[in-house]
């Protein structure tokens, strides 16, 4: 039977979400865990792929990244689009959706001028519709 995540699995998940550098010594203080305690709790989070990984989150307006943009694109060359968007060094997230349109592509630029020449590479694949962000309100959202 598998181990269900307890209420101190979400702590320590917490945490790690929040800050993903935090130290295990942080972590036990903040929890009141002995230090082996919590890093055999994060391991077997781990182990059991709950923890699939640790990230960093950066700034994209001080890396010239600051545009961001939500294309829906409506295609039937699936394969070209992935291919497409794994070279694209614009692109930052693709879903597949349903609906209308297909794929959902989630597009970093330095300006509209860049998102236009991105776009205009991206018209072979099918027909497109993109949403500018204004302004970002919440991301990296913290789940637990």
């Amino acid at each position: 039977m598998e181990h269900m995540i307890d209420e101190i699995d979400q702590q320590i998940m917490r945490l790690l979400q929040h800050h993903a550098r935090i130290p295990v010594a942080q972590i036990s203080k903040e929890i009141n865990m002995s230090q082996p305690s919590v890093k055999e709790r994060i391991l077997k989070l781990e182990e059991r792929g709950v923890i699939t990984g640790y990230s960093t989150i950066y700034n994209l307006a001080r890396l010239n990244r600051g545009t961001t943009t939500f294309i829906l694109l409506k295609t039937e060359y699936c394969e070209e689009l992935v291919q497409f968007c794994e070279q694209a060094i614009e692109v930052t997230d693709v879903y597949r959706i349903s609906g209308e349109y297909n794929y959902l592509i989630k597009v970093q630029t330095a300006s509209i001028e860049e998102l236009a020449e991105f776009q205009d590479s991206l018209v072979k694949l099918g027909p497109s519709k993109s949403h500018i962000s204004m302004k970002n309100i919440m991301e990296n959202r913290v789940l637990l």
